[in-house]
C-alpha cells in the first residue's frame, strides 16, 4: 500500500500527531507534524539515508489558474513511493514517471504542463493554468 497515514500518540492530556509513510519498505516514521513542504523534504532525506535513489520535483513557475503554488514539492523514491504534490493530483503520474528517469540517469528535467499542451488534457490540467516543474536527483 502506497501513500501516507496519520499516526496519533497520547501523552497525558496533550495529543501529539506524527506522520508515517507506508510503502514497499514498510512504515517509515517521518516525525512530528510539520508543514507539508517540511514533511516532503524530511521524507526525501530519510529515503536517501536509507540508501534509496530519490528525486525531488519542485514547482518553479505558474501561470493562470495553477493548483499548487511555486515552491511546492513532490519527493519520489526509486520504488515509485512518493509524498507531496506539485499539482493537486493533475500531473503527479507524469512527474513520477519522469522522476524514475532522473533517478536512473542523474540528468535533471524541466517539465511544463499547460492547457495549450495536448498532454494537459491527458493529465487533468484543463482549467487554463500552466506549471513548470523542475525534477532533480537528490544526492
Amino acid at each position: 500500500m502506497r501513500g501516507f497515514v496519520m499516526v496519533s500518540e497520547r501523552s497525558g492530556k496533550a495529543r501529539r500527531r506524527s506522520r508515517a509513510i507506508v510503502g514497499h519498505h514498510g512504515v517509515v516514521e517521518v516525525g512530528p507534524m510539520l508543514s507539508r513542504e517540511e514533511d516532503v523534504l524530511q521524507a526525501a532525506a530519510g529515503w536517501r539515508r536509507a540508501g534509496r535513489g530519490v528525486a525531488l520535483a519542485t514547482v518553479i513557475e505558474t501561470w493562470g489558474s495553477a493548483p499548487r503554488p511555486v515552491g511546492s514539492h513532490l519527493a519520489i523514491d526509486e520504488d515509485g513511493n512518493f509524498l507531496g504534490s506539485v499539482s493537486g493530483g493533475c500531473v503527479e503520474g507524469a512527474v513520477v514517471a519522469e522522476a524514475a528517469e532522473v533517478i536512473a540517469d542523474g540528468s535533471p528535467r524541466l517539465l511544463e504542463f499547460g492547457v495549450a499542451d495536448e498532454t494537459a488534457w491527458q493529465v487533468g490540467l484543463s482549467c487554463g493554468g500552466r506549471i513548470a516543474v523542475y525534477v532533480e536527483k537528490v544526492a
